[in-house]
């Protein structure tokens, strides 16, 4: 088995998922440029540099700036940066928690070899992935008769390919050394949420603006190469770091005792290891061989509920309160005359009070975010995961019924959902006590609600269509980009009347749609969700009877 052709095989089983996130890029660039150019742009000019700085937005910026700037070096940038670190947690680790590493290194090929290949495959799809993003702006640009003349897309694509080529080295490492696929995707994507904030964040607070340099997003952006040219400097920065990183996976692949699948003692075993705990836990969940499913489903994705429930509470809540309170009188007068436009792609707001400014920065977008991630993640891998890694057979030769299997999966991730927003309402209610903004905390604990209950529905999406055809990619990337699709036209019927009718087809209509920061919360809109999320784990069940296990 030669390099390429290991990097061959992954490229062929990641392909599908690299395709449709260039396509879903490619189609909001498409219908970004459409919208923003009915924007009147000269406020723009009006607001504070820090703040334009938060939102990739240059000084007499026009339509080509905005959209580019925005849907592919801001947006964009982030969605590449995801594919990329999800491709590299799984290179190493994904082949342990799959029981595969064993067969992959069967040939006679070293340790070195396999991850080397596996490096390769994901810079390669990065590479081909950023290309195809890239090749179609000059001719959109030209479709849709915006100048783009004056911009430099060369030198941006090829920032944002060096930028997600080390976040995916990073997880590539994390995997490499800990065998934990979970670790690997929790701790990247909380680097890169803390770094892409930060970088936006700081320049807002006087005095730490120099603080910037200390994370890796500013070496993607903080030159802005999209107005300035390739920044040589700041790209050899992120290169040697991903070499560096490389080096490290590779040393800590090498010396460390490879983990067979399930195996490593993990906090959920820990607590079972406890005599009374233990006993508490199969009381609480009946015969062995039934809690084993929601037990061992918690164990699989404790890492990723960590670390993303954190997120949510640290820097998109507490963190957040004081920054707004410390904000200098005239950046508050700025809000004021901030485009709603472009305030209707984060979910909407009035920026000139502290449920505005929440919306903005955690409830428009991160929020939902964070309990789709972990939704869509538990739903694609609680069938498709278990078939993929061949422990399907295992889970059914117990006399259990195939219901009860997607039942016990279902409360699992539906209660992963619930933790999340409980750490959102948390940390934004202690934001708002921090910075004494006086926050109705009913209503933060009903868009905290609405926030789960709208990420439950593409987490059972990703369930139904786990259920349905038996593979996470296709559940997974299936979840993200109906997510994606939604949100967009979410966003385009705030900003254009053309689409405005069929807006009340996308769930996040029913979830930031009545503004519940400041009016509380809209109990039919919490209904709508629910049913919708009921609707589609009762297909789960149907489809996963009815379909030959793989």
């Amino acid at each position: 088995m030669t390099l390429s052709s290991i990097s061959l095989k992954v490229a062929r089983d990641r392909w599908l998922g690299w395709a449709i996130s260039a396509a879903s890029l490619t189609l909001l660039l498409l219908f970004g440029m459409a919208a923003y150019r009915d924007i009147d742009l000269t406020l723009y000019n009006e607001m504070p540099e820090a703040f334009r700085s938060l939102l990739g937005i240059r000084e007499n910026v026009d339509v080509g700036g905005l959209a580019i700037g925005y849907i592919f070096g801001s947006f964009g940038a982030v969605v590449v940066a995801v594919m990329a670190l999800v491709m590299g947690s799984a290179a190493i680790a994904g082949e342990e928690r799959n029981g595969t590493m064993n067969v992959l290194l069967a040939n006679p090929r070293s340790r070195t070899h396999v991850l080397l290949s596996k490096a390769l495959a994901l810079v390669l799809l990065t590479g081909l992935a950023v290309a195809a993003i890239w090749i179609t702006v000059h001719p959109i640009a030209a479709l849709m008769s915006v100048e783009i003349g004056g911009l430099n897309v060369e030198a941006l694509a090829l920032h944002l390919y060096v930028n997600a080529v080390f976040y995916g080295m990073l997880a590539l490492t994390i995997g490499a050394a800990t065998g934990n696929r979970d670790t690997a995707t929790g701790a990247t994507s909380g680097i890169l949420v803390l770094s892409f904030f930060a970088v936006g964040l700081l320049p807002l607070v006087q005095g730490l603006e120099g603080l910037r340099k200390a994370f890796p997003w500013y070496y993607f952006d903080g030159s802005e190469p999209v107005y300035n040219g390739i920044a040589w400097g700041h790209l050899a920065m992120l290169l040697v770091a991903s070499v560096v990183l490389l080096v490290v996976a590779v040393v800590g692949f090498n010396r460390r005792d490879l983990r067979s699948q399930s195996v490593g003692t993990s906090l959920l075993d820990r607590v079972r290891g406890n005599p009374y705990l233990n006993k508490v836990i199969g009381r609480l969940a009946g015969s062995a061989r039934v809690s084993s499913i929601w037990v061992k489903t918690i164990s699989d994705y404790q890492t990723l509920l960590l670390v993303t429930s954190g997120a949510m509470f640290l820097v998109m809540g507490v963190m957040l309160g004081p920054m707004y309170a410390s904000l200098p009188e005239e950046t508050l007068a700025a809000f004021d005359s901030f485009p709603e436009e472009l305030i209707a792609l984060f979910g909407g707001g009035d920026l000139g009070t502290p449920e505005g400014w929440y919306t903005l920065e955690t409830f428009g977008l991160m929020a939902p975010l964070s309990v789709i991630l972990v939704t869509a993640v538990m739903g694609a891998g609680a069938l498709a995961g278990e078939e993929s890694r061949r422990t399907m057979a295992l889970l059914l030769s117990n006399p259990i019924p195939r219901s009860r299997v997607v039942m016990e999966k279902a409360v699992t991730m539906v209660l992963f959902g619930v933790a999340v927003g409980i750490a959102t309402f948390a940390g934004v209610a202690l934001g708002s006590v921090l910075g004494s903004l006086g926050m109705s905390i009913g209503n933060i604990a009903a868009t905290s609600a609405l926030q789960v209950l709208v990420g439950l529905v593409f987490g059972a999406l990703a369930l139904a269509l786990s259920a349905g055809t038996g593979r996470t990619g296709v559940a997974v990337f299936g979840a993200a980009g109906a997510a994606l699709a939604f949100h967009l036209l979410t966003s385009l019927a705030n900003i254009t009347g053309a689409i405005s009718a069929i807006e009340w087809l996308s769930p996040f209509h029913y979830y930031l749609g009545s503004d519940p920061l400041t009016t509380g919360m809209d109990w039919g809109n919490a209904v709508v969700l629910i049913a919708l999320s009921v609707m589609l784990i009762g297909l789960s069940f149907v489809l996963f009877q009815r379909r030959d296990i793989r």
